[in-house]
């Protein structure tokens, strides 16, 4: 009878977890980026990809991004924001206030103006029921 012996390296799947060291340099030097502002800036980087030509469309960006065209299509909605609402959500003003569901809620209201609104009464019900 012949024996063979196989020797198998098995790699772990998944994300490495950081070494507690590298964790803790990295909190200390970068604050934490609300995902609005990650989402608006996400945005306004694909918007320049297509006017630049740098892809097709929405779709490509989404084949490249290996997400489905309707979440390509959520976070370009977000550039319907008004331009202060923007800004706000760039510079991390918005971070305490609505989650991304409701702020894309907001880009359904085409005047400007009703957008502020709408913001306003979402952040008061928001800090209303925070307050409990």
């Amino acid at each position: 009878m012949n024996t063979v012996d196989v020797e198998v390296v098995i790699k772990p799947v998944g994300r490495r977890k950081p070494r507690p060291e590298a964790h803790v340099a990295q909190s200390v030097t970068a604050p934490r980026i609300p995902r609005i502002a990650r989402l608006m800036a996400l945005a306004i980087k694909f918007q320049d990809m297509v006017d630049r030509r740098e892809v097709r469309d929405y779709a490509d960006l989404a084949r490249l991004g290996y997400v489905s065209r309707a979440r390509v299509t959520q976070v370009m909605n977000l550039l319907h924001l008004a331009p202060d609402l923007q800004e706000m959500s760039l510079d991390g003003t918005l971070e305490v206030g609505p989650r991304e569901s409701q702020l894309r809620s907001i880009t359904r209201c085409v005047y400007w103006a009703d957008q502020r609104m709408a913001l306003d009464t979402m952040c008061l019900r928001t800090s209303s029921t925070s307050g409990r």
